[in-house]
């Protein structure tokens, strides 16, 4: 008798499941009514204009243009669709040169094979702490070391994502200090900079808890139970370890490229705090390791354009998944629904019991969230119209704030129009639809744990 399948294991491929919404979005500009806020300028960024909102012409879209929006987004999107490939081509030389699997095959032989479950949780909160104080795409570089990591200690590609790109996302979304969400919502909200910062600390110290036990309770299961493993069939070409733990070591040349390495990091790191650096320029700086990896490994012209093109043909799922995800963003523009969607949710809170106006205002902005990936773009959007509707219910403007922080940092770990999480899940070569059955239970906690801080912070009026 065929075994039933899971609701987790029904989950499309990623590319029907990113079409079917780029088809559902299509759809709705039939549906909703096309409107926006007036903007205006506001320290040199476009803010919304409360109680502005106001009916358009409706600009339904065609077929034609449902599908004209895809290479609009590969255009929209083409930033972070070299990052992908610049990242990849950074770490295809320094894999190369074998720097990276010395370099983990040193430190699990110097920690100890016996101290599996330490160095995931380590290695967890390690990435946690990178989202947390210095980026999302930024860290990008970071998340093939993982993969290299995981296999070397028996997990799979799975646990490299869960290590990776789950505890980024969870430290880069409840971060105290994200600039790009508390920060700008502060800014809106006329609150000191990063303020309440205790409440938001404890509640990313517990969210990155509950993904290092995660981790290892997943860790636990495929190796005591291989066929559970979510990552079977996925490639592992160039990220498994060659030879037994005890041979590695690093040489001088392994030394030099992870030099480079560290050095490409803090000039990004100088880069993005004093120069206003963006996407452009960290790919600029793979690119410039890249070569110098290539350069002190003494590989010759022919090994370096071998490794670039077996790079970007790793790296081309994912780089085309940004893209094809970015479309979505595309057709909210041309149907002009997104401030329609804003406007409907923010209605809908009115009226509501103060403690579930908080916990549903949270959820709104999830459901933005799928439609403005981004945190910035998403707080100049929404609360300008969400920050005097939760005075008027009773909620303080630093709540509202944690509401909108909480509904937008945790969809971003299953949210399929993300560019960043697309483009980092590519680079443990995990597809969303996989991801996603791994995440969810970790989501649907997390939002718990989000929930009940939502209501202490009700409850001891958090300002």
């Amino acid at each position: 008798m065929t075994k039933k399948k899971s609701i987790f294991e029904r989950i499309p491929h990623a590319i029907t499941m990113l079409f079917c919404i780029i088809v559902l979005v299509s759809i709705l500009t039939y549906l909703l009514p096309a409107g926006s806020y007036e903007r205006a300028l506001v320290d040199g960024r476009n803010t919304v204009v409360p109680n502005s909102y106001k009916t358009i012409e409706s600009t339904p879209v065609g077929i034609l243009q449902m599908f004209k929006a895809i290479p609009l987004g590969f255009k929209a999107a083409v930033e972070i669709i070299f990052i992908v490939l610049s990242g990849a081509i950074m770490f295809g030389f320094m894999e190369k040169s074998n720097a990276v699997e010395n370099a983990v095959g040193t430190l699990i032989k110097n920690l100890g094979l016996q101290r599996k479950n330490l160095i995931i949780v380590i290695m967890t909160f390690f990435y946690g702490i990178l989202g947390v104080a210095v980026g999302y795409e930024n860290n990008i570089a970071m998340v093939p070391i993982a993969a290299v990591l995981s296999l070397a200690l028996g997990g799979d590609l799975i646990l490299a994502a869960g290590i990776s790109v789950g505890a980024m996302t969870i430290g880069f979304g409840l971060s105290p200090i994200n600039p790009y969400t508390v920060g700008t919502g502060h800014k809106l909200a006329e609150l000191p900079i990063f303020s309440g910062a205790l409440l938001r600390s404890l509640l990313c110290f517990s969210g990155l808890s509950v993904m290092a036990y995660y981790n290892i309770r997943y860790f636990k299961k495929i190796v005591a139970y291989p066929d559970k493993s979510l990552a079977i069939g996925l490639d592992t070409n160039n990220l498994t370890l060659s030879k037994p733990i005890k041979a590695y070591r690093l040489n001088t040349k392994n030394w030099s490229v992870i030099g480079i390495f560290i050095l490409g990091l803090i000039a990004i790191l100088y880069g993005v705090f004093n120069l206003n650096w963006h996407i452009n320029e960290l790919s600029a700086v793979f690119l410039i390791v890249a070569l110098l990896c290539g350069i002190v490994s003494q590989m010759n012209a022919t090994t370096m354009s071998k490794t670039v093109l077996n790079s970007v043909a790793l790296a081309a799922p994912g780089a085309f998944m940004v893209g094809f995800a970015t479309t979505i963003k595309v057709l909210m523009e041309m149907g002009n629904i997104g401030d329609t969607i804003s406007y409907q949710l923010s209605s809908m809170l009115e009226g509501l019991p103060l403690y579930a106006s908080a916990i549903c205002m949270s959820i709104s902005q999830s459901v933005i969230n799928f439609f403005i990936p981004s945190g910035s773009g998403q707080a100049l959007a929404t609360l300008p119209v969400m920050l005097p509707l939760g005075e008027s219910l009773g909620l303080s403007r630093q709540i509202t704030i944690l509401a909108f922080q909480i509904g937008d940092g945790l969809s971003n770990l299953i949210n399929p129009t993300l560019g960043g999480l697309i483009a980092m899940l590519s680079m443990c070569r995990v597809p969303i639809d996989r991801w996603i059955r791994f995440i969810f239970p970790v989501l649907m906690i997390l939002l718990a744990l989000a929930f009940i801080t939502l209501a202490v912070a009700v409850a001891t009026n958090y300002s």
